[in-house]
């Protein structure tokens, strides 16, 4: 894990690019905008391996907003409010603050490394595991990205991902990047 003085000399070297704030060894995540709510589908069973049927689990993005009220149970896609690229041999690793997790937001759900290459907003996927209904704020910080260096042999030719790190897209796009006929791929 490399230090806020690494990071720095990072960005310095345009090794990678964070226009928001350090806070200790990491970067301090932001809720910016949109946010994509999910909503309940018209049909049983989301199929995944059909996008159209993943699409139907979003209702509208909010685009403009200052506070949510997230219902208990509600899960929500939030966009990083400042972008982040990372060059080649350095990636990072999301991961929430201990003080919303106390009160039930689950800020990360998933597989938290982002990888040499990304370039673009980072979604987060929030979810209120608690009792009460959890009031969120634009720009209030949600989570940390601890950035890591890789050693060793590695190719310096990294492709952005051609679904993720738009801010204006946030949805799943599974079926899209893993096709059931594995000849699409």
């Amino acid at each position: 894990m490399l230090s806020a003085e690494s990071i720095t000399c990072l960005i310095t070297q345009n090794a990678m690019e964070w226009p928001g704030q350090l806070r200790g060894d990491g970067l301090l995540l932001t809720l910016g905008s949109p946010l994509q709510p999910l909503t309940a589908p018209s049909a049983r069973v989301i199929d995944l391996a059909d996008q159209s049927s993943i699409d139907g689990l979003y209702s509208e993005p909010v685009t403009h907003w200052t506070s949510y009220e997230m219902r208990p149970g509600e899960m929500l896609l939030g966009a990083v409010e400042q972008p982040l690229r990372l060059g080649p041999g350095v990636m990072g690793m999301i991961g929430g603050l201990s003080h919303l997790a106390r009160v039930g937001l689950a800020v990360h759900v998933t597989s938290p490394f982002v990888l040499p290459g990304w370039n673009g907003h980072l979604t987060l996927e929030l979810v209120n595991t608690g009792p009460a209904v959890l009031r969120l704020h634009h720009g209030m910080p949600l989570g940390r990205l601890l950035v890591f260096a890789l050693y060793g042999p590695r190719s310096d030719d990294v492709a952005p991902h051609p679904f993720y790190g738009h801010e204006s897209d946030l949805k799943s796009r599974y079926a899209d990047e893993f096709p059931a006929n594995p000849s699409q791929r």
